[in-house]
């Protein structure tokens, strides 16, 4: 059972590292820090990039620290909470951002400075969820 956890975790937390501005610089971090002792035992040679590090670090799962499998765990359950925020967020403003910003590209916040800058115009439903999601 621990292992299977471990897995999930880890596969995760590749999604985490493949996309830290979703889930925050910090999480990353986080783990980074929590795994510290055995990326620089196990992984010292590893070049970061490309899932390698998480790679490494399932590669030698049976040894993890408690306190790197606790920064596994929390940056993945962390990184599952942002995508379901993210979903809803999308799910809710998705006729908004059709209507009002099909023509801007995503990332780096532009479609949510695009519903800002279209205020007068976006739905309730999707002011409530930016609402709730972006402004915590």
């Amino acid at each position: 059972m621990r292992k299977s956890a471990n897995l999930v975790s880890i596969m995760l937390v590749v999604l985490l590292l493949a996309a830290p501005s979703l889930a925050g610089d910090n999480l990353v971090q986080s783990v980074l820090d929590g795994c510290d002792r055995e990326l620089k035992t196990y992984c010292k040679d590893v070049t970061p990039g490309e899932g390698r590090l998480l790679a490494c670090l399932y590669a030698h799962g049976d040894k993890l620290s408690g306190q790197c499998e606790y920064a596994l765990y929390d940056a993945a359950v962390q990184l599952e909470r942002a995508v379901a925020a993210l979903s809803y967020l999308v799910n809710e403003c998705r006729d908004d951002l059709d209507a009002l910003c099909s023509g801007v590209p995503a990332g780096q916040g532009r479609l949510l400075k695009c519903l800002e800058e279209n205020d007068a115009k976006v739905s309730g439903r999707c002011k409530q969820a930016v609402k709730e999601v972006v402004k915590q």
